[in-house]
């Protein structure tokens, strides 16, 4: 299997690392709590080149949206990344909570596309939307 690293343009994906992040794999988000250390956990993450953008459903109430939240207006920096032996793939980027009801049902639709399961309805849905930065990884 060729093997290629990106360390570039997330808007410009080639076809193996966007196939990839197509395929059901759960991932992890690490945000940045307040005083620096960094939270993991596991997330469905969908990403979209075209608009630059990986979004993570969640609660408002939960602690990765209260960490972007505390970075205030500028973003909050994070990374989104999945594994399959050897296959791995890092979106890295500014996160922002989004509220807005069609951003909401926009990552709600694409997380049911992805993971081939609509989420239970949550009237505390927000999005984590991702601006990204910057991809890398090996497929």
């Amino acid at each position: 299997m060729a093997s290629t690293t990106y360390s570039l343009d997330p808007g410009a994906p080639d076809a193996p690392y966007l196939s990839f992040w197509r395929e059901r794999h759960l991932c992890t988000l690490t945000t940045l709590r307040p005083d620096g250390t960094p939270h993991v956990v596991p997330v469905g993450v969908t990403y979209d080149p075209r608009a630059r953008l990986a979004r993570v459903i969640t609660d408002k109430a939960s602690a990765k949206a209260a960490n972007v939240l505390a970075a205030g207006e500028r973003g909050a920096p994070v990374a989104v990344c999945q594994v399959d032996g050897r296959r791995w793939a890092t979106l890295e980027g500014r996160a922002f909570v989004r509220t807005e009801p069609d951003r909401v049902a926009e990552a709600v639709r694409r997380y049911a596309e992805r993971y081939e399961r609509t989420p239970s309805p949550n009237p505390s849905r927000v999005v984590i939307e991702i601006e990204l930065t910057r991809a890398l990884g090996r497929g």
